[in-house]
């Protein structure tokens, strides 16, 4: 009898070591308090690193990082913010019914100007393709860009510790403006989130984080490396900086001629950079994120967010938060999200994903059933071993023969490269150059017209280049208008001809071009 009985007692013992292991106990005003840290620390982290935003490109920004608390209040303005609460705001407008087809249709039908992958996203949805095709490196010479990366932040935010549901909203969100590393930023950023409402340790977030996505991924190997480097020294972040500079700085496919960077992987090194050698420390994971460089209010926002979940709104130092009450009304940009509409809808969301997804609410405390970061996709990489071999520009005349009524163009306004724009259907540009790919830059635009594209006397593709606003400004946001990057490698000819018909929408039909970006295999 005694021996049935101490065996009932170690399967009651086991039961609850399962049970306590399967779930997470955690108070409502703890969850309450971390995703207020969560926005909060989002809010002071972009705002912290703006004014240094690609002030620093391929070296590590060095001047006096200034903070009043009154800066909080232009956090209201920022993309990185107003960007995702779209995103969140679309879940909760069509709840049940939302997909991602639905979310990308008011993405790009919104008022607010995008850049870059988000940019290249809303065109092509507006040219009739669907998510994931709008993302795809077929489509997107942006694929890899930061952008998802930055919107991330809400998906973790709503998912606490259910870091594989988390990763099944950014798998399918994430595809509307991104591919492979692209997507991969997203994940994992949002992994971090996830994990970080359950676990206090940075290195051991950081390091689970990367099972979200493909250990095999250029950007998993890139974060391995940050986290090599801290374990071998951490106490210098400038070692691990100097050594990611040097092996991955040089990826950056959609601007390889420019030392500005928005490749995700490096940005997700500086973010990682950040927390390991900040310590925990709100101001110093911020200040080391900012002081490597390029994306530098980005990369501080998705740091401190992290560190917001861990330590909750409570624990953030009254310098960086003290202004916030006095705002927290106040809508974000082009949203009906204010700070405090943003906190009571996230909670909202993980009610329901809690309850969704195995858990329960019992009086005050949440059950949230765990998941551990697992990837369940195949890998995917955007354009593996492509780098820069030359470009191109307008201004070499004798590289472009044009044909037909071409004339010249610059925007100024401190954009002095030359364009030239075409005029009339059946003008016509070539281009000969030798490399594996190639990516035509330039302009879309409101009087934009179509061409048909040949390379090597074959027939590519019918391009649309108009759009509902100017695009193209600046040399590191031109609008690649074609690309085509599995060439055999080798000599070709780049042949455009201006179509008779063009978009019913557009006012004419040119066509702008500033530069050829020509690529090799590495």
């Amino acid at each position: 009898m005694k021996a049935i009985f101490y065996l009932l007692v170690i399967i009651s013992m086991s039961s609850c070591s399962i049970i306590k292991s399967k779930y997470f106990k955690v108070s409502k005003s703890e969850i309450e308090d971390k995703v207020a840290g969560a926005w909060a620390a989002k809010m002071i982290g972009v705002m912290y690193g703006r004014e240094m935003e690609f002030k620093a490109l391929g070296k590590t920004y060095d001047d006096v990082i200034p903070w009043t608390p009154q800066l909080i209040e232009k956090a209201l303005l920022e993309d990185d913010i107003y960007g995702q609460l779209s995103f969140m705001n679309s879940l909760v407008k069509h709840g049940d019914a939302a997909t991602t087809y639905l979310l990308a249709q008011d993405f790009a039908n919104a008022s607010f100007p995008l850049c870059h992958a988000n940019l290249q996203a809303r065109k092509n949805i507006f040219d009739g393709l669907k998510p994931p095709f709008t993302g795809s490196p077929e489509y997107s010479m942006h694929a890899d860009d930061i952008d998802f990366q930055i919107e991330s932040d809400f998906i973790g935010f709503i998912h606490p510790a259910m870091s594989q549901e988390a990763n099944a909203m950014a798998d399918s969100i994430g595809r509307i403006m991104a591919y492979g590393d692209g997507l991969y930023g997203g994940m994992y950023v949002a992994a971090m989130h996830s994990l970080a409402y359950k676990e206090n340790n940075v290195l051991k977030i950081v390091t689970q984080a990367l099972h979200a996505i493909p250990a095999k991924s250029s950007y998993a190997q890139c974060i391995q490396d940050v986290i090599d480097c801290y374990k071998k020294d951490p106490n210098d972040w400038k070692k691990a900086w100097a050594f990611v500079q040097d092996k991955w700085a040089e990826h950056d496919i959609c601007v390889p001629y420019h030392e500005f960077n928005i490749d995700a992987k490096l940005n997700g090194a500086y973010i990682v950079i950040g927390l390991l050698y900040g310590n925990n420390d709100l101001q110093k994971t911020m200040e080391i994120a900012i002081r490597c460089g390029q994306d530098t209010d980005c990369n501080s926002a998705n740091a401190a967010a992290v560190l917001g979940i861990i330590d909750g709104y409570e624990r953030i130092p009254l310098k960086f938060k003290s202004h916030l009450p006095s705002i927290a009304d106040k809508n974000f940009l082009h949203t009906e999200y204010s700070y405090n509409k943003a906190v009571e809808e996230t909670i909202k969301l993980i009610e329901k994903n809690i309850v969704a997804h195995g858990g329960s609410i019992k009086d005050n405390d949440y059950y949230i059933k765990i998941q551990k970061p697992a990837f369940k996709g195949q890998l995917e990489q955007s354009y593996p071993n492509k780098i820069m071999s030359h470009q191109i520009r307008m201004s070499d005349n004798n590289l472009w023969d044009l044909s037909g009524n071409w004339k010249e163009f610059v925007y100024g306004d401190g954009d002095p490269d030359l364009y030239k724009v075409a005029q009339s259907p059946n003008d016509t540009l070539t281009v000969d150059f030798e490399g594996s790919g190639i990516s035509l830059l330039g302009s879309w635009n409101n009087d934009g017209g179509q061409a048909d594209v040949y390379i090597d006397d074959i027939f590519v593709k019918r391009v649309d280049t108009y759009f509902r606003e100017e695009a193209g400004k600046y040399d590191v946001n031109r609008a690649h208008i074609f690309h085509s990057m599995n060439l055999k490698p080798g000599k070709h000819r780049l042949r455009l001809v201006v179509a008779d018909q063009k978009n019913e929408k557009s006012v004419g039909n040119k066509i702008y071009v500033e530069r050829a970006v020509i690529y090799k295999d590495r």
